[in-house]
């Protein structure tokens, strides 16, 4: 054990208490009422890469294939997931455990913001009330029936990834880029993250690949070159997705209405998604 050690083993990559002959367990139980058959994390190395986007289309996408689709909104300071899809009231509970609030087309969603009383409170804590905060949303909330749950996730590598990896049997995650050579060197970062802790890697998506000209049909590379088939090469991963820049998502978004918008990016995955 380190001399530095602050005992906060839930938040800690280290593995001094195998090498004192013990084995930590972090894992949290589910909600004795819940039921949840698949866990997807959606993960980037850094910010502002759209995971919460790819996080709500997926939800999207497999709701409309017909299976019930959650969303634990898993980055507690930073929640933009009930913005997106226009929810206002207040999650609800009782001695048995926390309500989700429910979408228009009934995508059972957990978020932070569903708990303070203004959507633009800050949540100012520290790392492990907030990774406290992500095992509860797993553990005290009831989650009906769901056969996919996605966890959008907070950018980089630290408390919050490693709790969920670490507490919730995740079964694989899906990891998400920009165009950008430097956002793909970070996005390295959280691949590594799960291949050293052992979680699958369905595969990767590139958010802001290109965009298409309204006025010639063209594809422009607005952020430069990609370069997410580099990594897909080099870690040996599918590139699952390359979703384009379109006003219209930014708009159907800030409306509350991201239900409503007509995408098939993902259509491809669903099929892998099944097969997990």
């Amino acid at each position: 054990m380190s001399e530095k050690c602050n005992q906060g083993c839930d938040s800690c990559s280290e593995d001094c208490a195998e090498r004192q002959g013990q084995k930590n367990d972090f894992t949290v139980e589910l909600n004795e009422m819940s039921s949840v058959k698949k866990v997807i994390g959606i993960v980037s190395g850094k910010g502002g890469v759209g995971k919460s986007l790819v996080t709500s289309m997926l939800a999207i996408t497999m709701n409309r294939k017909g299976y019930k689709s959650a969303i634990l909104d898993a980055d507690i300071t930073g929640p933009s997931i009930p913005k997106s899809f226009g929810i206002k009231e207040k999650a609800s509970g009782s001695e048995l455990g926390i309500y989700p609030a429910t979408s228009k087309t009934g995508i059972d969603i957990m978020s932070t913001n569903l708990l303070l009383e203004n959507d633009t409170d800050p949540v100012i804590w520290r790392g492990p009330i907030i990774a406290n905060m992500v095992k509860q949303f797993w553990s005290d909330v009831i989650w009906n029936d769901e056969d996919f749950m996605f966890i959008d996730m907070p950018p980089g590598t630290g408390d919050v990834p490693l709790t969920v990896f670490q507490s919730i049997p995740v079964d694989g995650i899906i990891v998400v880029t920009s165009p950008q050579e430097l956002v793909s060197m970070i996005v390295s970062k959280a691949v590594k993250m799960a291949e050293m802790m052992n979680i699958p890697i369905i595969g990767l998506v590139e958010n802001m690949s290109y965009f298409k000209c309204p006025d010639n049909g063209k594809d422009y590379n607005i952020f430069g070159d990609s370069h997410i088939e580099e990594i897909a090469r080099d870690h040996n991963l599918k590139v699952l997705a390359k979703v384009p820049i379109d006003p219209k998502i930014a708009q159907a978004c800030d409306a509350g209405e991201i239900e409503q918008f007509e995408g098939d990016w993902f259509d491809s995955v669903v099929k892998i998604l099944e097969e997990i």
